[in-house]
């Protein structure tokens, strides 16, 4: 499957969920996460890529630096994966 359709999919779910979605550029700034979502005071960053592919070095290295900062980061390859973590994180809001 496509990464854009991947993203448009899982994305789609999590505003439906009541997320804020919103697309993560930041000029000058490579390799940052392709999404940022808000909900309830909570922030979860996500990287979206194709079935069996890895982050590159630099996105690695972004998503190192954003835990080390309390910010929970994903990688997503799939839908239900997407979908999972979305359902687990609004359960842990609940609480």
């Amino acid at each position: 499957m496509l990464e854009k359709i991947l993203e448009r999919k899982v994305c789609q779910y999590a505003k439906d969920h009541g997320w804020l979605v919103y697309k993560w550029v930041s000029p000058n700034q490579r390799g940052v996460c392709d999404r940022i979502l808000f909900r309830d005071g909570y922030t979860l960053c996500i990287e979206f890529k194709q079935k069996g592919k890895k982050p590159t070095k630099l996105q690695a290295h972004h998503h190192k630096l954003l835990r080390a900062a309390g910010i929970h980061v994903e990688v997503v390859d799939n839908i239900e994966q997407g979908k999972e973590i979305l359902d687990a994180e609004d359960n842990s809001l609940i609480r």
